[in-house]
């Protein structure tokens, strides 16, 4: 199947009523660039409505299974009063003025962000679509504006009726109002309500396309061969071999390695693996990662740069009457989706098209265009569905898109397919940091906390990168010791960071610091609690100043049951964490699975995300994040070896969850009239924590070292 190219800002040239929220409005007849004058237009940013009755929403982030196409296009269609029948996505073009997330300050997905930044930008574009439809309609009728009612995509007044289409020629030709009326709660209609996702047909049937799908005319495949360590470069290339595999039509070397050229994926694939490539490791990093481990936990014993400081820690762990200590090794984790990073490049005389599915859509074609020497004015980035990402397909340097980009210019003579192996994926690196903690904590005589001290030492993602503005503030980077300093409250509370220097590129991972940030407050705080005589459950809403905290704890506490028996030989254990503006508790029922590591029953999980655009799409989430943060604290880890060289390389040894290993997960969202907040990342951090205060209380065993198989069998 061939991709169609699509005309450069197509989407403003359809028929129909056209409408967007970020650029004034020009003249309503005026025609689009290409277009014949007198067709409806407007120009626009996220809505379309075309003769046909269909509605578009123009989707500004990625969609990789997280659900925005399907929330942002709720936010319209309510504020429409469109039928959701009636509604279709389009991905939006990679452009800052028009579709940039305006919590970054450009295009981009992260930080849960896509919903809590275009909360009142999509509504807004709904609703002045809605308010130009209605004053049509009411031109038309001859009738007050007042007496127009939009019900299910069908507008009325009194015995007249209209469908959208009927009115967007009409509807074009009005100004849109400067500030559209929003609904109030109480006249919600989708939002609130559990919606199908607007893209499960299209995923179902094979329509919805993603990179994998996308076919040029003359298009070759490559493959990549990369340097076994970090920092090692290409010395020598015997290619000889490589170039006997039929199907092969050229190897080239780049700045990131080995490019195969075939005519197609499984010849690329056999002539990168006949390869022999001599490297040079002068400037690898080389360090195992147990050497890292070490070096790290030294680092955590001493102070390092102040993040928080509550009274004098140091005196009060002194004076304490008990007092314990541990220290927490989390390893590098892969981000692993399922379609790995992949691009199509191609280049036309002087235009270039790009087909990926990026998370910097901007970022992403301008390190495209520089690499090529392109005005990027003569440049386009067709957005694709993503098969996953967990944060791996945004980079601060972009450097697979330079790399996508570096091995379509060798090539020089059409279109190109550059496509990662999981071998690629799992061994190249930006994985979560590897961080060590060292927590002590200490009581007074009547069991209650009166000091904590916290010490993360961990590489940062963020420095000597084109993000360091954002990501760090006087020598502090907030990834490292996310969440710690917000939890709970003491009266003596210290929390330090190192930011250690090492040449594995490392990355924001699914809820970024709070993967190890949450577990190590939450395990130790359950040991504190215990050391204390303090239930897990109350002695944490004791500590607790937030109350929408203490409501998802209580909640969670409550659907689980908290208190009552457990079947024989099982145990519960309890965690709660806010990240990304969310606030999350999740109860963990474990046993003593065959294998000798935890085997997860049920969780019991309740979320404050404010208003809850769509239910489903939450549960979802919840679900999603539960069992992608099960399956990394259980069996994953990415581990550098001898001479700093990954062992791991495909799913055979970087384990994941298994569908039969997924727990039953029940959901309660409470609810809030807060604006909303995200939800892909927040189901994450609570999960490990959970159950390890869960196997700690059925095997005596406190977990320090993740993953489990490493650190937790019992």
């Amino acid at each position: 199947m061939n991709a169609v190219t699509p005309t450069r800002r197509g989407f403003l040239q359809s028929t129909g009523l056209v409408l967007g929220m970020v650029l004034p409005l020009g003249k309503a007849a005026q025609a689009a660039p290409g277009q014949s004058a007198g067709l409806p237009f407007a120009p626009n940013a996220f809505v379309r409505i075309g003769t046909d009755d269909l509605v578009t929403v123009i989707i500004k982030h990625v969609e990789f299974g997280q659900g925005p196409a399907t929330g942002l296009a709720t936010l319209v269609a309510d504020e429409l009063d469109a039928d959701w029948g009636q509604i279709r996505v389009e991905m939006a073009p990679a452009n800052d003025p028009l579709y940039k997330n305006l919590a970054f300050g450009t295009m981009g997905t992260g930080g849960s962000s896509a919903i809590s930044n275009s909360w009142i930008q999509m509504r807004s574009a709904g609703a002045s679509a809605r308010a130009m439809l209605v004053e049509a309609a009411a031109k038309r009728w001859g009738v007050p504006v007042a007496s127009v009612k939009i019900a299910k995509g069908v507008v009325s007044s009194g015995s007249r009726k209209a469908r959208f289409g009927e009115l967007a020629a009409d509807a074009a030709q009005l100004k849109p109002p400067e500030k559209p009326v929003l609904k109030t709660a109480d006249q919600f209609t989708l939002i609130g309500k559990d919606t199908p996702k607007v893209d499960s047909a299209a995923k179902t049937n094979g329509s919805a396309m993603f990179t994998m799908d996308v076919q040029r005319p003359g298009m070759v495949h490559t493959a990549i061969a990369h340097p076994p360590a970090f920092g090692a470069t290409v010395k020598s290339v015997i290619d000889t071999a490589a170039l006997a595999v039929p199907g092969v039509l050229a190897v080239k070397t780049i700045p990131h390695g080995v490019v195969v050229y075939a005519r197609d994926s499984y010849a690329a694939r056999r002539g990168a693996a006949a390869l022999d490539v001599t490297w040079d490791f002068a400037k690898a990093e080389k360090r195992t990662s147990d050497a890292l481990y070490a070096q790290f936990a030294e680092a955590s014993e001493t102070p390092g740069k102040q993040v928080e400081k509550t009274g004098d820690t140091v005196a009060a762990l002194k004076g304490a009457a008990r007092k314990l200590e541990a220290v927490y090794q989390f390893p590098y984790l892969a981000h692993a989706p399922m379609e790995p990073l992949d691009a199509v490049i191609e280049m036309n005389g002087d235009r270039l098209d790009v087909w990926m599915g990026s998370q910097f859509q901007v970022g992403e074609l301008r390190a495209i265009c520089a690499t090529l020497g392109v005005p990027i004015e003569k440049a386009a980035l067709h957005e694709q569905y993503a098969g996953g990402s967990f944060g791996r397909r945004a980079t601060p340097a972009m450097e697979f898109a330079v790399e996508a980009a570096a091995a379509f210019k060798a090539w020089g003579k059409g279109p190109i397919k550059h496509v990662w192996t999981r071998e690629n994926d799992i061994r190249g690196g930006r994985y979560r940091p590897l961080a060590v903690h060292t927590v002590r904590g200490g009581l007074d005589p009547s069991g209650t906390i009166i000091a904590w001290d916290q010490v993360v030492a961990a590489q940062s993602f963020f420095k000597n990168t084109p993000m360091e503005g954002m990501g760090m503030k006087d020598g502090v980077d907030d990834a490292l010791t996310e969440g710690i300093a917000d939890s709970y409250k003491f009266a003596n509370h210290y929390v330090g960071q190192h930011i250690m220097e090492g040449g594995v590129p490392t990355l924001w991972w699914r809820s970024v610091g709070n993967t190890h940030t949450a577990y190590a407050v939450e395990t130790f705080l359950d040991q504190m609690l215990e050391l204390g005589g303090k239930d897990p459950v109350a002695g944490r809403l004791a500590l607790m100043a937030d109350p929408r905290t203490r409501a998802v704890l209580t909640k969670a506490a409550e659907i689980a049951g908290w208190g009552k028996a457990v079947p024989a030989g099982r145990a519960r254990g309890v965690a709660a964490w806010k990240s990304f503006g969310s606030y999350v508790a999740q109860v963990a029922e474990v046993s003593k699975g065959p294998d000798g590591l935890p085997k997860v029953h049920k969780v019991w999980c309740a979320v404050d995300c404010g208003i809850a655009v769509n239910p489903n799409v939450i549960r979802a989430q919840m679900e999603s994040g539960i069992g992608y943060g099960l399956g990394h604290a259980l069996y994953s880890e990415v581990e550098l070896g001898e001479g700093g060289i990954v062992k791991q390389s495909n799913f055979d040894g970087y384990r994941s969850l298994r569908i039969g290993e997924m727990p039953e997960v029940e959901v309660a969202i409470l609810d809030s009239t807060e604006n909303p907040t995200g939800v892909g990342e927040p189901g994450l951090p609570p999960i490990a924590p959970a159950v390890a205060n869960a196997w700690r209380k059925l095997t005596g065993k406190a977990v320090r070292r993740l993953p489990f198989t490493v650190g937790g069998k019992a």
